[in-house]
């Protein structure tokens, strides 16, 4: 049972296919039902637990504009693992309580794409205002 527990902490961490799947799961399943949003208080450890182990694992490794995974030292590093920590911030000070299934499945394409001081990010792509808000927030703290 411990093997097998190992082999799916390391491809959750690893496969980005297994982790989007596990990760977009994890909102039906953490959300109360009948509700529609995820409440803020209960999606914040889930992401602590997941987005950290993706990004370390190389799960959430960046994508390049061509959709290559970036290879360390060549390209941007993206999206950084302190920057769950900003996301959090951004949410509490911003007071929402809940995260649309939207902004909750969206966030990962967001994390694999925009690079690690936010230039690339493109304010009129179809992203969650949420997260066009995270992304004026972040880039002012990010330097």
């Amino acid at each position: 049972m411990k093997q097998v527990v190992t082999k799916l902490r390391v491809q959750l961490a690893s496969d980005p296919k297994y982790f989007k799947k596990v990760y977009s799961h994890t909102f039906d399943f953490a959300r109360n039902e009948g509700q529609r949003s995820l409440a803020l208080d209960t999606a914040k450890p889930f992401w602590n637990l997941l987005l950290p182990h993706g990004l370390e694992g190389g799960a959430l490794s960046h994508i390049d504009e061509d959709q290559d995974v970036s290879m360390s030292g060549a390209g941007d590093e993206g999206f950084k693992p302190e920057y769950v920590e900003l996301w959090f911030t951004f949410l509490d000070e911003k007071g929402g309580k809940g995260v649309s299934k939207d902004t909750w499945n969206m966030l990962i394409d967001f994390i694999r794409t925009v690079d690690s001081k936010f230039k690339n990010y493109d304010a009129e792509a179809a992203w969650p205002s949420t997260i066009d808000d995270f992304v004026d927030f972040a880039r002012v703290r990010v330097v």
